[in-house]
């Protein structure tokens, strides 16, 4: 027998504990980094099957603030499958599914709270539920804070409520997760009117129904139901991508703004001139004045709700848990004087330890910018540094800036690549541990080998034919690059590795790879990063601007044709270990939000391997296949 399974949202509630957020917006319509979380739960139950016509029939009930939900439903694409069943009192979870039964009758179906966000998956639940002929399958996971639905040995529903006790070792307590799948013949245990689903569980159970559980431990999950479990649920969502701040793209007021921790700036917002923000959600509407010191909040157009800056981060024993790289290094913020310092803590087998103590040195004698160095503890491989806050020249970039912002702020990075280039190459000798540390023909070698086991075999599956006369042009690349003047360079100088500390000065971290290599392979880092494109137009400006730099500080070393020359050789090699180290970081260390950074990444060595084709055209087949 087919079963015809359609599905309902929960999106008439109040959100009481969320005022008075909820006085201007409901629940479900919340934003999500720019995204309404009922949106997304809409695209989750359409991607799950509507290649049946299962699903494609969403109910969703409307009572608080339902003239802004229906003006959603209507303005979106999803409007030809969605049916609306207002409520002219609040129904309850059981009476809003009794008010649907004409609608949800026909046969089994899913039900999902509206205040949820939840990677949960479908497709197992449903076909669970279809295996095991329950009549309800509750999606269950072990949160102590929702903890308070008994189940027994085989998942089967016992009783609901922190007033429900049971002494018996065959039963344990789980939450539910607010998604669930019923068969039509569950409507039958609900009364007309207002009324619990919980009432109906118990009922249900009670008269001989198979009401079971479907455990998704590991799921992300998040409720929203609070100011603090709201702007908690933005954070994580932040994590999960990878990124610390999101700027609507219509944002003003970034210029003369400083930001730290995590931020989240909505739609028609304005941040007032020389405001300072911290871990800061601004809800639609809102505004900051002039001069604004604002930290730990969510903010509305007329309201500011204090949010615990425990919310924002993840606190450990060590400290507060920073940073969102690659790296298998953890940093903590830990108290330090009256403020705060960060603790590097290496693996005991990190050989990077000790070059990154000896470059610390060695980089601040000699002008570049780096991290104050506080104190060292080999035996234990960790180390104390000064705190350069948590904003990025990649999250600086996040918050819409001009062409003449960005220019004048990428010449302060460019200033930093003279100085390591030109004065501190100068003086290598003085640090023997970089001065050894030279990027050679072999390692260039490895790099395009990365390129092809991490990204092309790996990530893409793809087998490389003639690997022959692919490897005989990666030798004659690495020749050709290992040809240029070396001097000393930062080997990963991207946006994510330069933090803008307060005033927006450019400060650079993660050097501990610095090598001896043409200057080109920074450049081609920094203005040709898939992490934060730029204009052509500016980018060319930089380049000239790096070049008149060089030409007037670096002494008869600096070629101008020479290193001309070298940059697209050097924006090859960046490119492929770039994209290893996609499919490494999402494949084996499973950091999957680097994968957004792959089509960039693509165009950009799509785009080199172009201008080379002559000399390269088997790199060249082989980069058109992907």
């Amino acid at each position: 027998m087919i079963r015809i399974l359609r599905s309902f949202i929960l999106a008439a509630g109040y959100g009481e504990r969320l005022q008075p957020i909820t006085n201007y917006i409901p629940k479900p319509l919340l934003p999500i980094l720019g995204k309404p979380l009922l949106e997304s739960i809409v695209e989750k139950i359409l991607a799950f099957s509507c290649d049946t016509t299962r699903l494609c029939s969403i109910g969703i009930n409307l009572r608080h603030k339902k003239e802004m939900l229906e003006e959603w439903v209507n303005g979106s694409p999803f409007r030809d499958v969605i049916t609306l069943f207002p409520e002219e009192q609040i129904l309850g979870t059981g009476g809003a599914l009794k008010n649907a039964e004409c609608f949800l009758s026909e046969g089994d179906f899913i039900v999902h709270n509206g205040d949820i966000i939840s990677d949960l998956n479908l497709a197992g639940l449903v076909e669970y539920h279809f295996k095991s002929n329950n009549l309800v399958t509750l999606a269950v996971h072990d949160h102590p804070q929702f903890r308070n639905v008994a189940i027994d040995d085989n998942g089967f529903l016992r009783g609901v409520g922190k007033a429900y006790l049971t002494d018996n070792p065959a039963e344990r307590k789980v939450a539910f997760t607010g998604i669930a799948v019923y068969s039509a013949a569950f409507l039958k245990f609900l009364p007309p009117g207002a009324s619990s689903v919980v009432d109906a569980w118990i009922e249900a159970a009670g008269s001989g129904y198979r009401v079971g559980t479907f455990d998704v431990a590991g799921c992300s999950w998040s409720d929203i139901g609070s100011p603090a479990s709201y702007a908690s649920a933005l954070a994580r969502e932040l994590k999960k991508q990878g990124e610390t701040v999101h700027f609507a793209s219509a944002t003003s007021g970034c210029s003369s703004a400083e930001f730290d921790g995590t931020i989240v700036v909505e739609r028609d917002c304005t941040i007032g001139n020389e405001s300072s923000l911290k871990n800061c959600i601004l809800l639609p509407g809102s505004r900051t004045g002039k001069g604004s010191v604002i930290n730990n909040c969510i903010m509305g157009p007329d309201y500011i709700i204090p949010v615990a800056e425990s919310v924002f981060v993840t606190a450990t024993y060590r400290g507060m848990l920073v940073g969102t790289g690659g790296s298998d290094r953890k940093y903590y913020r830990v108290p330090h004087l009256e403020g705060t310092a960060i603790m590097m803590e290496c693996s005991p087998d990190d050989p990077d330890f000790s070059r990154h103590i000896a470059y610390t040195r060695f980089f601040a004698k000699y002008g570049i910018p780096v991290p104050v160095l506080i104190s060292a503890y080999p035996e234990a491989r960790s180390a104390l540094f000064e705190d350069l806050g948590d904003f990025s020249l990649y999250a600086w970039l996040k918050c819409p800036r001009s062409n003449e912002e960005i220019e004048t702020i990428y010449r302060h990075v460019l200033d930093i690549l003279v100085r390591l280039h030109c004065e501190a190459s100068e003086h290598v000798s003085e640090c023997p541990m970089l001065a050894k540390r030279i990027f050679d023909y072999a390692y260039l070698r490895w790099e395009t080998q990365y390129f092809s086991d991490r990204f092309v075999k790996g990530l893409r599956q793809l087998s490389i034919d003639g690997a022959g006369p692919l490897e005989d042009e990666f030798h004659r690349l690495a020749l050709k690059v290992d040809t240029y003047p070396k001097r000393i360079i930062h080997r990963d100088f991207q946006s994510q590795n330069i933090m803008m500390a307060k005033g927006a000065v450019p400060r650079v971290i993660d050097y501990q790879g610095a090598r001896m290599a043409p200057p080109a392979y920074d450049i081609a880092s920094v203005l040709f990063d898939p992490y934060a494109p730029l204009e052509e137009g500016v980018r060319q400006s930089l380049i000239a601007y790096y070049v008149g730099e060089m030409r007037s500080g670096a002494g008869d070393w600096f070629v101008e044709r020479e290193f001309t020359a070298s940059l697209p050789y050097c924006r090859l090699q960046r490119h492929m270990q770039a994209l290893g180290a996609y499919g490494f970081l999402s494949e084996v260390k499973g950091k999957i939000y680097f994968l957004k950074h792959v089509p960039e990444c693509l165009r950009l060595l799509k785009e080199e391997v172009s201008l080379a084709r002559d000399e390269f055209p088997v790199l060249y087949d082989l980069i058109a296949r992907l």
